[in-house]
């Protein structure tokens, strides 16, 4: 067949497979055009699906009646500059337009501010009309009409009604955080309203955006994160690591204000939170990256959704050192969901409860400690010897009754007579003002109850204790080179030859971590030690798995992780275990070291360590509120 040059249709049809995948897809390249225009108000609104139809109106600046035509026209477009490299709007490729019309029925109705009327301008299938007069405001209305009709086979690939106005509504929720400034209305035949007002282009106004798509509930569980590093600017917000979910759908991520769906950002948040979440759960965040356009490529596919970093290991560095440090920083905090399921779990049939407000009083842990008047030493058995248990003395054997002197062990402390308890003295008092409070007894012979000013505090001391063991492991592992174990006869692995070049570049990295290893001919690397804490593994898996994640993320993360699970699985064993008797000195020096470890709100496999039920709570069960 003899080479000849596609008709217009045709390239138009074809660059729409790739940009237009769904109704969502067209929802997305149209309010990008509207925030671009530097509208306030967006109102969307579909039906069927958005198959039947899509309407965009805006009250942006317009496009003048003599430019309809060249909107419509492939490759054309006001946000590009002569620099490919400077891309400051959501839009730049000048394809969606054209492609929109090339598998649907388009009409595109503009007013300028000095415009003394309104133009309108339609495409069907590819084909374009005359510009013609019309009435209307100022701003844009964009009509789609019978998506793909002209493309049928394409029908065949949607999904249901219903999906197909989830994706849209996903759509709208990911760009709206990221203009908190701007108003946005989505309704329809085919879904119930949302209605976004505007918040404002402030801290405040940001975060009550994101309260308005993620709920109410998110801000009282998340942490502020705020660094910058080499030019990188990283903000947002991430949630505490006890609240989570299921899946990651509630992750969303802007470069310059794009929403992206980026691999690197992804992996950089489950690195983030690798020991703090059991592996079925997903943080929820919100991070926005600013950087200058020269150094990360958004044309990496028509769908703009994807992104290329120039130091992709800059910004995944900046991304886990920052959240890591925000929750080392913010305090031990608990869900406040925990106090709804506390309270659903009191009063079954009940509707769900909802907790009014943040959980208030928490504090960073040194001022926690500070505050305690604790007399426990960090230096003591619970730090200094993490693989062994709290000094328990002889176990006492169970009472009849509540047993309460065995239990709660008051005759051990200030907080024990009658005396104390009438006008607490110190430092009972300092007690209750700490993060985690004063402990007041031990009930199943695993939970503390503890006590602050305004909240009631239950403590599995397992799983408190097994994070505090499982710290102190990885700090003495990551404060000093890992003891390593010289092999016999060296391993030789087999690499291409990029592959053995990226792990001789990292050898001085890897060898703190206790691998050994150094190129052995042009394609192929010799591994001469290997982590001690490992004992007999398998080397080539090891050395495959180490090139693949350098050569995805420049890090060596994957044998850090794996020295990690073995420190975990320590802690495990070496962690205060349940059924132990604690005496009163011992449950109080345990809560007074969680408040001073970072991460300690849950356990190695994400569960939480201790429950919060506000006193309010309590009031509310009992009809005093």
């Amino acid at each position: 067949m003899p080479i000849r040059q596609l008709s217009e249709t045709m390239i138009n049809q074809i660059a729409a497979g790739e940009v237009i995948e769904r109704p969502a897809s067209v929802v997305k390249e149209l309010v990008e055009n509207a925030l671009d225009a530097g509208a306030s108000r967006v109102e969307i609104v579909t039906a069927g699906g958005g198959l039947s139809l899509i309407r965009v109106t805006d009250d942006g600046s317009g496009i003048p009646e003599r430019e309809l035509a060249l909107a419509v026209a492939r490759h054309c477009t006001s946000k590009l500059s002569d620099d490919i490299h400077d891309i400051r709007s959501l839009g730049f490729r000048g394809e969606a337009l054209p492609s929109i019309g090339s598998v649907a029925r388009l009409s595109i109705r503009s007013r300028t501010a000095a415009g003394d009327s309104a133009a309108e301008i339609s495409i069907e299938g590819g084909r374009v009309s005359a510009v013609k007069p019309a009435a209307a405001n100022r701003g844009t209305t964009v009509e789609v009409r019978d998506l793909f009709f002209a493309t049928p086979a394409r029908l065949k690939f949607m999904k249901g009604e219903r999906a197909e106005s989830s994706a849209t509504g996903d759509v709208v929720k990911r760009i709206a955080i990221a203009f908190p400034a701007v108003r946005f209305t989505l309704a329809g035949s085919d879904r119930s309203t949302l209605e976004l007002p505007a918040t404002g282009d402030t801290p405040e106004g940001r975060l009550a955006r994101i309260a308005q798509v993620m709920g109410a509930d998110f801000p009282d569980n998340a942490i502020a994160i705020d660094a910058m590093r080499d030019g990188v600017h990283l903000a947002g917000h991430v949630s505490i690591p006890s609240y989570t979910r299921a899946n990651a759908l509630q992750q969303y991520a802007y470069v310059n204000g794009r929403p992206v769906r980026d691999k690197l950002i992804a992996g950089a948040i489950r690195g983030a939170f690798a020991d703090v979440l059991p592996r079925d759960r997903h943080a929820v965040t919100v991070l926005f990256l600013s950087l200058d356009p020269a150094t990360v490529d958004v044309n990496v596919h028509p769908a703009k959704a994807d992104v290329r970093f120039r130091d992709p290991g800059l910004v995944r560095g900046l991304i886990v050192g920052a959240i890591r440090e925000a929750m080392a920083g913010a305090g031990i905090r608990a869900a406040t969901t925990g106090a709804a399921g506390m309270m659903a779990a009191f009063r079954p049939g009940a509707a769900s409860y909802s907790h009014p407000g943040p959980a208030s009083g928490h504090r960073s842990y040194e001022a926690a400690f500070r505050a305690s008047g604790s007399s426990f030493d960090h230096g003591s058995t619970l730090a200094r010897s993490p693989q062994r248990p709290l000094d328990m003395g002889e176990a006492r054997p169970a009472r009849g009754g509540f047993a309460e002197n065995d239990q709660a062990a008051f005759d051990t402390g200030p907080l024990a007579s009658a005396d104390a308890r009438a006008g607490i003295a110190e430092p009972a008092e300092a007690l209750l003002g700490t993060v985690l409070g004063a402990a007041r007894a031990q009930v199943h012979e695993n939970y503390i109850v503890a006590q602050t000013r305004d909240s009631l505090i239950i403590v599995d001391q397992h799983a408190a204790h097994e994070r505090l063991v499982y710290e102190a492991l990885k700090n003495a592992l990551h404060s000093r080179a890992v003891p390593s174990q010289m092999l016999l006869l060296p391993e030789i692995v087999d690499l291409p030859e990029e592959d053995a070049e990226r792990l001789a570049m990292h050898s001085e990295t890897l060898a703190k971590f206790g691998l050994g290893l150094e190129r052995f001919g042009p394609g192929a690397v010799a591994v001469r030690e290997t982590p001690s804490m490992l004992g007999e593994t398998n080397v080539q898996q090891l050395v495959r798995d180490l090139a693949d994640e350098i050569a995805d993320n420049d890090t060596v993360e994957t044998l850090k992780e794996r020295l990690d699970r073995i420190a975990a699985t320590m802690a495990c064993h070496g962690s205060v275990r349940s059924g132990r008797l604690l005496k009163a000195e011992e449950m109080n020096a345990l809560l007074r070291q969680m408040e001073a470890t970072p991460g300690s709100g849950t356990c190695n496999h994400g569960r939480p360590t201790y429950i919060e039920l506000k006193l309010a709570d309590i009031e509310r069960l009992f009809g005093r509120r």
